[in-house]
């Protein structure tokens, strides 16, 4: 089994901790995606794996070896760096295959995965080319068939498409996954990039300050967030959330009062929450210009456009919130009623920042969540 696993690891530099006891299981095959803000410790987490990071504390598992003091060399990674890392005397042929001529590879078994890598991420007709007669995202792809060919069980890729156009990252994209497909490597890939996280993901590892804030298929992490952080970092606009208070089944904003459908009274009363935050994304908004049943009242504070939609920021009893709308029809200044779809409502603890969960959770647990704690450690 091809998988890797972190029991208890922090990475700290000095008296800084940059992944904190980190427990997390990869498994053989899939590609999971670590993504979060800059700083959050997600790149730390792929080099620690790539064994170009020592591990502070904890154990890291690959195919159920303890590799905290195994070499890079012998782990069988393949990596991709952000800034390419090519060799630049070297041409496209030499730069994808030297390291199989130096693993001693047989010449044909180069040959056939040399073709098959240049077919596979266009770049025929490129062999000869020095890096700097090279496009960004030719280097790009360059960079990715030298991964690719050394046909490793564990591929590693740090931001590889951050310096692609927007066109060429949906191509590349495409090709990661057609990659994964015919090898089945194990992939663990690092982005900020929430687009990319969503559609190259089996899974996704959403990182804040060294932890993991939730782990799971992009499905659950855009549509039932932990926690506020994960509702909040994920999806554009990102969600409104917002301090309210649960009286008689009903959720108070303000003045205003949402009625809550029976089901979420029964999830309220089984959380051990007694503080709460609301929180819906701008795409579940409903807005109308005449009163509505559930309706909440606000005002029209700018328009953003978004290309394909318009951005509504609206002010609600002191707090803004954004709504989305298919077409420019509200000014500045304009009254707006706006109404939740219930059934994309999500309801924090504001003391824990924690979700309390959904109503159809009551009966199933098919959602895997993370809860983060803070874990006990003393660095010697």
């Amino acid at each position: 089994m091809k998988e890797i696993r972190f029991e208890n690891v922090w990475k700290s530099y000095g008296k800084t901790e940059v992944v904190k006891g980190l427990n997390l299981t990869i498994e053989a095959g899939e590609r999971l995606i670590l993504l979060g803000p800059s700083g959050c410790g997600k790149s730390t987490t792929l080099r620690m794996i790539a064994g170009l990071e020592e591990i502070t504390s904890g154990d890291l598992y690959m195919n159920g070896q303890r590799v905290n003091d195994v070499p890079s060399g012998k782990r069988d990674v393949a990596m991709v760096f952000q800034n390419y890392a090519l060799y630049p005397h070297m041409n496209v042929v030499d730069n994808i295959t030297y390291g199989l001529r130096v693993q001693k590879v047989p010449k044909e078994e180069i040959n056939a995965r040399l073709d098959a890598a240049l077919q596979m991420l266009k770049l025929k007709g490129y062999e000869d080319r020095l890096p700097k007669d090279l496009s960004g995202g030719q280097r790009q792809r360059v960079a990715l068939a030298r991964a690719v060919v050394k046909k490793s069980d564990y591929f590693l890729l740090d931001e590889p498409l951050s310096n692609l156009d927007a066109q060429l990252r949906v191509s590349a994209r495409k090709e990661l996954v057609k990659i994964h497909e015919l090898y089945k490597q194990t992939i663990v890939y690092v982005t900020h990039d929430q687009i990319e996280a969503m559609t190259v993901g089996d899974r996704i590892a959403l990182m804040h300050e060294g932890k993991v804030q939730m782990l799971d298929t992009p499905e659950n992490v855009y549509h039932r967030p932990a926690n506020i952080f994960t509702a909040r970092f994920i999806g554009s606009p990102p969600t409104n959330v917002i301090d309210v208070e649960y009286q008689n089944g009903a959720l108070k904003i303000g003045t205003q009062t949402l009625s809550l459908p029976a089901m979420w009274a029964k999830q309220i009363e089984q959380s051990r929450a007694s503080r709460f935050a609301f929180g819906i994304r701008p795409e579940h908004l409903e807005m109308f210009h005449t009163p509505k049943e559930n309706a909440l009242q606000g005002t029209v504070k700018y328009v953003e456009n978004l290309g394909s939609s318009y951005g509504v920021y609206i002010d609600l009893q002191g707090h803004e919130i954004i709504a989305v709308s298919e077409d420019k029809q509200w000014a500045e200044g304009e009254a707006v009623y706006i109404r939740p779809i219930l059934d994309h409502i999500h309801l924090f603890d504001r003391d824990t920042t924690d979700s309390i969960g959904y109503p159809s959770e009551l009966s199933s647990n098919h959602v895997e969540r993370v809860i983060v704690h803070e874990p006990e450690h003393l660095l010697l």
